[in-house]
């Protein structure tokens, strides 16, 4: 099996190289063993769409990785809504070993899996939580925690922002990707949290060499959040 590790190596290499994107060679080798990790176990269950095995790379590993240019700098802990079967938040933690995360999800089989990843890929700088972050139990133990909340889910942004205010510390950022047309989606948040955000930019995730003009319509929310 060490072959579809090497074939995810090279086309991340591809996917990094063709974006002015570099890695450290021992980070890209962990992003790798993941893809082909997420591959076997959704034989099993489904992680991701079978329609997205094939490209698994360039869906998930290789953007989970990338949007780690666009986060804040002082952020040090972080919190990803919605993991499902780990993106963005391992990718994350692989590129980012001086942040600390929890990645949640309410799908206990899920989390299984994403708990097993952590252990093969020793990850020492995330834990998996089977719950879900409107429940009083995690807002208990999470409460005032992050300064950066991260989420690929389909949650709207109005609902990340009521999981993330009880869960920020006075000041943090939302880090969300999204598909298609945001402007309505983006209207409601903003009208319903306007004291909330200090900040926000949306920006297109076009990369080379499959997505040059954004014509798959990737989008990255980013907002400075105040409590």
């Amino acid at each position: 099996m060490a072959n579809l590790q090497d074939n995810y190596l090279k086309e991340l290499k591809i996917y990094c190289w063709e974006n002015g994107f570099t890695p450290e060679p021992a980070r890209a080798e962990r992003l790798a063993y993941f893809a082909e990790l997420v591959t076997k176990k959704n034989e099993k269950m489904n992680l991701i769409s079978k329609r997205d095995v094939n490209s698994i790379i360039e869906k998930h590993v290789f953007l989970s990785a990338y949007i780690t240019k666009y986060i804040p700098e002082k952020s040090t802990r972080f919190l990803d809504i919605g993991t499902g079967g780990g993106f963005p938040g391992i990718p994350l933690a692989i590129m980012r070993p001086d942040l600390r995360g929890v990645l949640v999800d309410s799908t206990s089989k899920k989390i299984s899996a994403v708990q097993e990843f952590i252990d093969k890929l020793k990850l020492s700088n995330v834990i998996a939580e089977n719950d879900r972050v409107e429940s009083e139990r995690f807002k208990e133990n999470y409460s005032d925690t992050f300064d950066l909340i991260v989420s690929r889910s389909s949650v709207p942004l109005i609902i990340l922002f009521r999981y993330a205010l009880p869960l920020i510390k006075e000041k943090a950022y939302l880090l969300a990707m999204k598909g298609g047309d945001l402007t309505l989606e983006f209207k409601k948040a903003e009208t319903k949290y306007k004291a909330h955000i200090k900040k926000s930019t949306i920006y297109e995730l076009a990369y080379k060499p499959t997505n040059i003009r954004n014509q798959k319509g990737k989008k990255l929310v980013l907002l400075e959040l105040q409590k």
